[in-house]
């Protein structure tokens, strides 16, 4: 992995109706030809719902020089003429290096990305509160096994507990306070 910050790309495109399979096929085949690049980390996938038709798909590479090496590619290029059919506008491309990425903005927000002040305090509080509690915890089953292995442990719990759980409830639950006006 390179030294440089890794970086999270969030694609959004609206996709005409009826199009879905055929959008749903190019994209597993852009997925399947991006995962042989440099630095290439994973995408995640988050389809439509509620009667929606945007797709937003996060693209995760381990340097900003490996993302611009996908950017400037053939395959890029290739799939932006492929996707023209299916899609209703041109994608609305974000780019992500830093702690944002735990914070996925409610539906119809307009600020990019959340105040990067309010959301090192709610990462503050949310640390602080995760290591308290779940270090107090595995501390205490794990009592007899050595320092750096109940760390490893905690850490693991704390960051898979923040990513699928924590985060998406407390982005919801403090919009207003972490995507200010």
């Amino acid at each position: 992995m390179s030294s440089e910050t890794a970086v999270t790309v969030v694609v959004t495109r609206k996709v005409k109706r009826g199009r879905e399979q055929d959008y749903e096929r190019w994209l597993d085949a852009l997925i399947k030809e991006a995962a042989a690049l440099p630095g290439y980390l994973g995408t995640n996938i988050h389809r439509p719902s509620g009667g929606s038709n945007e797709y937003t798909t996060v693209f995760r590479f381990d340097s900003i020089e490996n993302l611009r090496r996908f950017e400037e590619s053939d395959l890029r290029r290739r799939a932006l003429a492929e996707v023209v059919d299916f899609v209703e506008a041109d994608a609305v491309w974000q780019k992500l290096t830093g702690l944002e990425f735990w914070f996925t903005p409610p539906p119809g927000t307009v600020v990019p990305q959340p105040s990067r002040f309010r959301m090192a305090l709610v990462m503050i509080a949310v640390v602080y509160g995760l290591v308290f509690s779940i270090g107090k915890l595995v501390g205490l089953v794990l009592e007899a096994a050595p320092l750096p292995i109940r760390l490893l442990v905690t850490i693991t719990i704390e960051v898979f507990f923040m990513t699928y759980w924590l985060m998406p409830r407390l982005t919801r639950w403090l919009a207003r306070f972490i995507y200010p006006r």
